[in-house]
């Protein structure tokens, strides 16, 4: 055990809420767990940043998290997200996006064996935002830069996050290299190039369209899905669906030496301030946070409090199909972590 020292950054919306009740139950996670010590450094990023410093993402966030933290837990924000996020990933070169997607006892889920996790590029793409005006108002273009260093070092990513599962051994490449023969052909051929080092696991590939069917067909099929970064976006709301929302979608972006952690889903403004959003989504990025770390006890502990919670159902949130609140559910969390 350690000592770490977390930048936060609450985000706009309900982040502050889910955000609030995480930083609960990561503080009851210190005191059942000897050693463990985080230390918050609350940063802001965002709308509301946006409005007070003139920009979504202040240089001294972007110095805290870069320098000076061993991490950063990050809420989910508004309108700037591009702003913050996006920028994020390509400055710190966070390059694999990880979303774990898993059915929980006691959550209505497509089917009970879901067990999979999607593996995103995370800054190439057209998500570095290359777009042109061709015509004013009458025709632009938007730039798909894929490379086949990015393409395979996410490949390699998926395949050691595959043995490190020790699951089903399966990586599946997604894309659509019948179509886009350039961009999507050179991500495959990457994916083939790698797959070829690790006999032991197995490989196969998918077109987005086929993949997007199969994950409602047969998701429990499913190991590792490693796709580029539109693709990997879209597929994972998806993912949320089957396992009961995005409320239970956490997310990692990792590179060689930073790392965020964050919810999938997004600042939901409309119920901000109510105090009946999930924050299920963000205890599990903070469980994959403390995984990151190094803090694989912890994280384990954390993991099963919040499936014993669900298991029972004592204090869900309206999403799961209770009336409980935010910090209700956090609390009932917090609490089981000196029983598991």
């Amino acid at each position: 055990m350690a000592s770490y020292r977390v930048a936060v950054i609450p985000g706009d919306g309900i982040g502050p809420e889910v955000v609030e009740a995480t930083l609960h139950v990561l503080d009851a996670l210190q005191d059942a767990v000897k050693g463990l010590k985080l230390e918050y450094v609350k940063v802001e990023a965002g709308d509301e940043a946006a409005k007070k410093y003139g920009k979504p993402l202040p240089d001294e966030t972007f110095k805290v998290i870069a320098e000076e933290s061993h991490a950063c837990l990050k809420g989910p924000v508004g309108e700037t997200a591009a702003d913050v996020i996006v920028r994020l990933r390509l400055q710190l070169d966070l390059y694999a996006n990880v979303r774990p997607f898993k059915s929980y006892p006691g959550v209505p889920c497509l089917r009970p064996d879901i067990d999979f996790v999607i593996v995103r590029e995370n800054t190439e793409d057209v998500y570095k935002g290359w777009e042109f005006e061709v015509v004013p108002s009458e025709a632009a273009v938007c730039l798909r830069p894929i490379t086949y260093r990015g393409s395979c070092r996410i490949a390699e990513y998926a395949f050691r996050l595959a043995k490190q599962r020790g699951k089903k051994l399966r990586v599946t490449a997604v894309h659509k290299a019948n179509v886009m023969r350039l961009t999507c052909g050179l991500f495959a051929k990457a994916c083939r190039d790698v797959a070829s080092r690790y006999s032991e696991v197995s490989f196969d590939e998918m077109y987005i369209d086929a993949c997007a069917m199969q994950l409602i067909r047969r998701p429990h099929e499913f190991d590792v899905i490693v796709t580029t970064n539109m693709f990997g976006d879209i597929l994972s709301d998806e993912a949320a669906a089957l396992v009961g929302g995005l409320g239970l979608a956490p997310a990692a972006n990792i590179g060689e030496r930073h790392a965020i952690f964050e919810p999938v889903h997004g600042s939901a403004p409309k119920y901000a301030g109510k105090g009946v959003a999930n924050p299920c989504s963000t205890i599990l990025a903070a469980k994959m946070m403390l995984e990151w770390l190094g803090e694989v006890e912890a994280a384990a502990k954390l993991e099963k409090a919040v499936e014993e919670a669900l298991r029972e159902g004592k204090a869900l949130t309206p999403d799961l199909g209770g009336s409980s609140s935010t910090m209700d559910l956090a609390k009932d969390i917090a609490r089981r972590l000196i029983e598991v």
